[in-house]
């Protein structure tokens, strides 16, 4: 991946990614988020990454497993009781 430069556009709810060879590409973070994330601690993961890393957003999403990235970062553990 040759990513230019990319950050969040808060007026469409995207993610603009620039590459160097002249590509665009605009990804929609809450169609993303509704097939990725499966509860809110995945949202909040994808949230971060989208406000705070916008470039390893792109990587996950172009590249990564973002399935098992979410299960890994956000793996849920109850009180014990």
């Amino acid at each position: 991946m040759d990513l230019f430069t990319c950050y969040f556009n808060m007026d469409t709810g995207c993610v603009d990614a620039w590459f160097r060879d002249g590509r665009i590409l605009s990804i929609d973070c809450t169609k993303f988020e509704q097939v990725e994330a499966e509860d809110m601690y995945q949202r909040s993961e994808l949230d971060y990454l989208i406000y705070n890393d916008p470039e390893a957003y792109v990587d996950l999403v172009l590249n990564g497993d973002p399935k098992a990235y979410l299960q890994a970062v956000t793996e849920y553990k109850g009180l014990d009781v």
